[in-house]
């Protein structure tokens, strides 16, 4: 039992379930399958959106360009939607994924090859992609009834009792784990930020995997675009202000270590989860949106703490491991 609260993913799981049991005290029909569903699909972009950001902070790097990439492309297939109704929806979709790559290679090729700190690098970037998106669109709003109907149903049509948004979230899922945990890209993800000076002399080049790193987080930026303003049916310049925070959230209550290499796609999945049920629990029992925003501060704060302290705990026990060993070779 104590090997099982140890791991992280469990206990996230326990305390979310916790979580949805305690408001469904306080609002009746929270925990229903139908509400959890909803709670899913509303937090589907911010799943793909940080498993993205975790390839990113795996590498010891960090995106904070992601959401600002999020609105330039939804801006920007939202406008072509407008403009041409004949487009096929598939070469939108495509389209949205290739302009948010290439976003993401921007960022990756000043990281590499420039020797730029990532924090500094997608700071400038966040501003520009969304300057790009006011630039691109005149400051004007794209509304519903300029977007075809064919763009703006595809998220919500139902498959198997749930909508394709929540199916394309959970294929991004599988997709992410499969590459982190069965592709040299993934190898080279954890060990470019987990022991960099090891990966180096293993073969592995650190700044080519931050490269793709960041163009795997630009395309997922780029598909949630077209999801966000096809979802929500409204294309502006400030759509997902902020966003990129929750991102970054997902990933430290999921466990996924900052400093790197520390991380895995269900614990990002489960912190992201956590964010969403909170983000719908609290309107419901009636906490204004001010308390809300010091609420998930307060939790990341202590996500960032406990992870701290875990990190240090594991130094500590290899430190005391290495000195029992001296111990015993100098009394032998």
């Amino acid at each position: 039992m104590q090997r099982i609260f140890k791991n992280r993913e469990v206990l996230l799981a326990l305390i979310i379930a916790v979580m949805v049991a305690g408001f469904a005290m306080r609002a009746n029909g929270f925990a229903s399958a139908g509400n959890l569903a909803n709670i899913f699909n509303d937090t589907s972009i911010l799943i793909i959106l940080a498993l993205g950001q975790m390839t990113v902070i795996l590498t010891k790097s960090i995106d904070l360009s992601v959401a600002a990439n999020l609105a330039f492309t939804g801006m920007a297939v939202a406008m072509l939607d407008a403009g041409h109704p004949g487009l096929p929806l598939a070469l939108l979709i495509v389209l949205a994924v290739v302009i948010g790559a290439g976003l993401g290679a921007i960022n990756g090729f000043l990281v590499w090859l420039l020797q730029i700190p990532p924090i500094v690098v997608t700071l400038g970037t966040l501003t520009i992609y969304r300057g790009m998106a006011f630039v691109l669109s005149g400051g004007s709003w794209v509304n519903a009834h300029q977007m075809t109907p064919d763009f703006l149903n595809l998220p919500r049509l139902p498959v198997l009792g749930m909508p394709i948004l929540s199916w394309i979230a959970l294929a991004v899922v599988l997709l992410i784990w499969f590459m982190l945990t069965r592709t040299p890209f993934g190898r080279s993800t954890y060990a470019a930020g987990g022991n960099p000076t090891a990966a180096v002399y293993a073969g592995i080049d650190i700044g080519r995997a931050r490269f793709f790193a960041f163009v795997l987080s630009g395309a997922l930026a780029g598909l949630s675009g077209y999801l966000w303003v096809s979802r929500y049916a409204v294309a502006y310049v400030d759509i997902a202000a902020g966003f990129e925070l929750d991102s970054v959230a997902a990933n430290v209550i999921g466990g996924v270590s900052i400093a790197g290499g520390i991380g895995t796609v269900i614990g990002t999945v489960l912190g992201a989860l956590f964010l969403g049920v909170i983000k719908n629990a609290l309107p419901v029992i009636g906490v204004s949106p001010f308390a809300q925003m010091a609420i998930s501060g307060i939790v990341i704060v202590l996500a960032v703490v406990f992870n701290a302290r875990a990190e240090r705990k594991k130094g500590r026990i290899i430190l005391r491991d290495r000195a029992a060993k001296e111990t015993k070779e100098v009394t032998a």
